[in-house]
């Protein structure tokens, strides 16, 4: 898959996103490069506990909750 960037903008929160997406394979599953605002990038992917799309990287725990939730719905949509 060739890496295509998209960009979002997002409204949460009453606070407004611009939010870049990279889909990528990795292991025969497709996983996303997400950043916001200019921030670093941060890996989302499948989580099957929580039957959503999940950061998974390092620094994912300063992404706050509802603007995560609110990327991974706009990604499983595939409406990006």
């Amino acid at each position: 898959m060739q890496e295509t960037q998209h960009r979002l903008n997002l409204l949460v929160d009453g606070v407004p996103y611009m939010v870049q997406v990279k889909p990528f394979e990795f292991n025969e599953e497709t996983r996303f490069k997400v950043s916001y605002n200019g921030s670093q990038e941060h890996i989302f992917t499948w989580d099957s506990e929580l039957k959503r799309l999940k950061a998974i990287d390092d620094d994912s725990a300063t992404l706050p909750d509802t603007l995560e939730a609110a990327i991974a719905e706009k990604l499983q949509s595939g409406k990006f």
